[in-house]
């Protein structure tokens, strides 16, 4: 197994020093050299790829071939654009630095990470709700349908089922699954990645019937519409919201229309934990924890009051609502069913979408150290772990789009006890996760391009629910004997 650690090669479980991108910089000789040595043919075209490429494409290979490649991506392709280089786009030729074997076994290194993009990928829709898995077989059945975007999910005592649609709907589903809209649902801008987002009950919803609604809340100002984060708390009184009150708005806002975050999900402590974007703006927001609110995962009391011992609460100038900070944009969050601990899920750039386990005080490293490229090719940090800086527990090259997941608990899925499922909204797919340790140690990829998938939860029958967009559908998952 070949990874990278700390600015090292680790081959075969042996750390291999290898210089930094600034260092390397600083001695490279002026005639480039290329690996030598007793390495196998893939360690030393890896190695050849993080001394030679990885400054400018990243060091990790599976985010960079992750691409429309404009020149080809066939071997043949490949050794043109390695040998002879494209100067007018910046591209330099080595066919100084690589033997014309190095450059195909370079080529070959790359070949592979884009097989391992492609097998994400599929061109015909299922054509039954029956899939054969690796531990089961499970039917999908159609619990609703008739939304857009289905976002997020609660469920009700007495079967029913809670479902916000990101245009700013909010829905019963029956018994007999008709959808029964509710009714003074906060206006929303329902543009870009914004509108009507995830939904949780209050632990005391039973005697209390309060339910909590994270939303982009906007507002016009110069004649420029601004939006942000904000968490509606309500009385469900039938199929009419009560009482409405905003008990977080995070600041500042902003223009843009993305990332805005918005997961929740109430902890052991009864505290309620909101995920909230850092809105696209990298440099400024995640890192700052004065007066800004994005990029960040926050605790707040169901009154959104603030708890005495969030870990910020005697920083001078920092929002005391803020537990952890470095966040990118998390679209996933849950509880883990043994040790109470939140786990949350975050999109990367071009690689390097990240499950973490939220700590209070804990700075996750957005932009500062990521395991992602740019959109556009460029390098965001030659960083991927540095110390002060809480490296992920997994992280996906290339990015599958990790939306809502949940713990599989309870003894219907034989199998799948413990193991952790997190939608793709990417490449549309459920993906299983075995952990061990707190570790991933295996995935699955399940029900194949079934369409987006948005949420994905476990009910209180024992059952998992998943939603998926466009059109929107609630399927449960039923294992078939």
């Amino acid at each position: 197994m070949i990874k990278y650690l700390g600015g090292a090669l680790v081959i075969g479980g042996v750390l291999t020093s290898i210089l930094s991108p600034e260092d390397k910089a600083a001695v490279r000789p002026s005639k480039p050299m290329a690996v030598k040595g007793s390495h196998s043919l893939e360690e030393k075209a890896a190695l050849n790829y993080r001394n030679y490429c990885g400054g400018c494409h990243g060091e990790k290979m599976d985010a960079f071939v992750d691409r429309q490649w404009k020149h080809g991506n066939t071997k043949e392709d490949l050794f043109k654009a390695i040998k002879n280089g494209y100067a007018n786009e910046g591209m330099p030729a080595f066919d100084s630095t690589f033997t014309d074997k190095e450059i195909r076994e370079l080529s070959d290194y790359i070949i592979k990470g884009i097989k391992n993009v492609d097998r994400y990928g599929a061109t015909k829709k299922p054509v039954s709700n029956i899939f054969k898995t690796e531990e089961l077989t499970i039917r999908l059945d159609t619990v609703a349908k008739g939304m857009d975007i289905p976002w997020g999910m609660a469920f009700l005592p007495g079967e029913e089922l809670l479902v916000t649609d990101r245009n700013g709907k909010f829905y019963k589903v029956k018994k007999d699954q008709s959808l029964q809209a509710i009714g003074g649902v906060p206006e929303v801008l329902a543009k870009g990645q914004g509108g009507l987002m995830d939904v949780v009950l209050d632990p005391a919803f039973a005697s209390n019937k309060f339910i909590y609604l994270s939303y982009s809340k906007f507002k016009t100002e110069d004649g420029k519409v601004l939006a942000t984060t904000a968490i509606l708390k309500a009385k469900l009184e039938g199929n009419e919201l009560k009482d409405q009150q905003d008990i977080f708005v995070a600041k500042p806002w902003s223009r843009t229309q993305h990332h805005y975050g918005s997961r929740m999900q109430f902890g052991k402590d009864g505290y309620l934990y909101i995920a909230v974007g850092e809105r696209g703006n990298e440099k400024q927001n995640p890192q700052e924890i004065k007066g800004n609110d994005l990029g960040k995962i926050h605790r707040i009391k169901s009154d959104g009051s603030i708890p005495s011992d969030n870990p910020f609460v005697k920083t001078e100038g920092a929002e005391p609502s803020i537990f952890t900070y470095g966040n990118r944009n998390p679209q996933g969050m849950t509880i883990h069913p043994q040790t109470g601990a939140i786990w949350e899920n975050e999109h990367g750039p071009r690689g390097g979408d990240e499950i973490n386990i939220i700590q209070p005080g804990k700075n996750y490293g957005w932009p500062i150290a990521t395991y992602g490229i740019n959109y556009n090719g460029k390098i965001i940090s030659n960083i991927s772990e540095k110390e002060g800086i809480t490296a992920p527990l997994h992280y996906w090259i290339p990015s599958i789009g990790p939306s809502g997941m949940a713990f599989v608990t309870g003894s219907r899925y034989k199998g799948w006890e413990g193991n952790l499922l997190t939608g793709s909204l990417r490449f549309e797919y459920l993906n299983r996760s075995v952990l061990k340790n707190n570790k991933v140690v295996k995935e699955e990829i399940l029900f194949k391009n079934i369409g987006r998938l948005r949420d994905v939860r476990m009910a209180p029958d024992g059952f998992m629910y998943i939603a998926v967009e466009s059109p929107g559908i609630v399927y449960k998952l039923v294992p078939v004997n």
